[in-house]
């Protein structure tokens, strides 16, 4: 890739991103710009990665081809407002802001530039993520590509209209807090019962790790899976029947719509 690539914001997500692109050498780090408010996240990714920084968001919109704003909303949409006379009509402009549509980026940098929505989750961070993807009708499929390959350096992606960007942060961008609070729960008891802490959370994580790996790559229903492990008159099955007791599957439902209808309500306020 060729194009420059720039960050207006450069926390955990973004930090994700180049990492990804650098380690995947997918690009060089001399086509990498970045700029920041604080000067001292600047001084650390320019000295971890050696990439390129502005000492505005003016003047980093000038020297790229590829916009990511990785920035919280609020401040997002200030910045975005400063820069949108010097953003370039064949620009691709990437957000990555929660709860901000394509037509809230539209109305405030104008209709006519390529916009492309993003929500990529934590696991980011160590390369397996998912990112939903959802472009504006002004990107075409070598746009999309483009984007999509940037994101497959930090895991997997998938195209989804942007009204499915809700089911998304209750399924993935807020899941890893649910599945963390799963492997302590199941590692809390290990470590009750005898086993050292780091042993408890591998064997934990790796199990969840591992499952989940083994119904994307099977492409089984999970109740197939279930019973797989379910043995008639085992262990697996008192430990199911104390879930379904509880309503385990009913408890994680409802959870996850409350995320999706908190999403739906954040969404509002932006518009």
């Amino acid at each position: 890739m060729q194009k420059k690539i720039g960050f207006i914001g450069i926390g955990r997500m973004a930090r994700s991103i180049i990492e990804g692109l650098l380690k995947n050498k997918h690009i060089s780090s001399s086509v990498i710009w970045i700029y920041d408010h604080k000067l001292m996240n600047i001084k650390f990714i320019t000295d971890k990665y050696n990439v390129n920084y502005c000492t505005s968001s003016e003047d980093l919109v000038q020297k790229i081809d590829i916009l990511f704003i990785t920035l919280k909303p609020t401040i997002a949409l200030k910045v975005l407002k400063k820069i949108a006379n010097y953003i370039k009509k064949d620009m691709i402009v990437v957000s990555t802001m929660a709860g901000i549509t394509i037509n809230t980026i539209e109305q405030i940098i104008g209709e006519y530039h390529k916009i492309i929505r993003v929500m990529p989750n934590i696991p980011s961070i160590v390369l397996e993520g998912m990112t939903a993807i959802t472009p504006n009708n002004l990107l075409n499929q070598v746009d999309i590509n483009l984007i999509v390959n940037i994101f497959k350096c930090i895991g997997k992606t998938n195209i989804i209209k942007e009204h499915l960007i809700h089911s998304v942060v209750g399924i993935s961008s807020s899941a890893p807090a649910y599945v963390f609070m799963f492997i302590e729960a199941m590692a809390t008891v290990a470590i009750k019962n005898g086993m050292t802490y780091s042993q408890a959370y591998q064997f934990a994580a790796q199990a969840v790790k591992g499952s989940a790996q083994m119904l994307l790559e099977t492409k089984k229903h999970p109740e197939e899976l279930k019973n797989m492990v379910c043995s008639p008159g085992g262990t697996t099955i008192e430990a199911i029947k104390i879930l379904e007791k509880n309503n385990f599957n009913g408890i994680i439902m409802e959870a996850i719509q409350k995320c999706i209808i908190k999403s739906t309500e954040l969404s509002k306020i932006y518009e």
